[in-house]
């Protein structure tokens, strides 16, 4: 059965990308067939397997105005085995060009729908944002959304907005909708605030965020500059083995028929 995942948090800098690439890397190590599909104007995920974002032509954007089958955008990273439909700079305008599209939600759904039989995992990396290309992303991921929060500030009042937002797509256009996890990222172990977020989260979330927290490393924010998942850039680095272990933890929770009890 194919599980289409949504990586959700409008704000910045929290290792959405950092998270989307690596989990679909690990998922991809674990023999599962893997598409990742790149829903933010700024590339980072795409750019992170190492292409050239600025020479991608077609990208999502065609996708998303029905302009190009998804299979003729698709691209398949030989050495990766992670299948990616990659993003140009130019999606920020289709944001624009679907305001007044009757079924502009369900665009990425229809195209996915073609192709999800094909894929055990499906991620798609969202936007810093809650706009259309978020909405579409919430609308396809019939499995739920993911969740990355950054462990150096107090993010509740975002993550209010979030879960606004994803309980609005639930009611008007996914039924199914619901929080898959919360992944801790980017902790520092030195810092009383770290380990406040982390207490923070999980009251806030009861039994949805995952055991393994991903520290801050810098070897996972040197990897996206050379084109390469941490699994490939630095295997044995703490990065890798967190994002190795947050990725059987997704695997464990979904063969237990997408439970969401981590226990944490």
């Amino acid at each position: 059965m194919t599980r289409i995942y949504a990586i959700a948090n409008q704000k910045g800098g929290v290792g959405k990308t950092t998270t989307v690439v690596n989990v679909c890397a690990y998922l991809a190590h674990n023999s599962r067939r893997v598409l990742l599909v790149d829903a933010d104007p700024q590339s980072n995920a795409t750019s992170a397997l190492g292409y050239d974002k600025y020479r991608i032509d077609p990208s999502t954007y065609h996708v998303l105005l029905e302009q190009t089958p998804v299979s003729d955008v698709r691209l398949r990273h030989p050495e990766y085995h992670i299948d990616l439909i990659p993003a140009h700079p130019s999606l920020s305008g289709a944001e624009i060009e679907l305001v007044h599209v009757i079924g502009r939600e369900y665009r990425l759904q229809r195209a996915l729908d073609a192709i999800k039989t094909e894929y055990d995992y499906i991620l798609i990396d969202c936007p810093p944002s809650l706009g259309l290309l978020t909405i579409n992303a919430l609308t396809a991921a019939r499995d739920g959304v993911l969740i990355p929060v950054q462990c150096e500030y107090l993010p509740l009042e975002g993550l209010t907005q979030l879960t606004q937002t994803i309980h609005l797509v639930q009611e008007y256009l996914n039924p199914s909708l619901g929080i898959r996890g919360v992944m801790l990222t980017m902790y520092d172990s030195r810092t009383n605030l770290s380990r406040q977020v982390v207490e923070e989260v999980r009251r806030y979330f009861p039994n949805k965020v995952f055991r393994t927290i991903v520290p801050r490393n810098i070897r996972l924010s040197e990897a996206p500059s050379y084109g390469q998942p941490i699994n490939f850039y630095a295997p044995n680095s703490p990065g890798a083995v967190a994002y190795r272990l947050l990725t059987i933890e997704l695997l464990n929770g979904d063969r237990r028929n997408g439970e969401s009890d981590y226990g944490g």
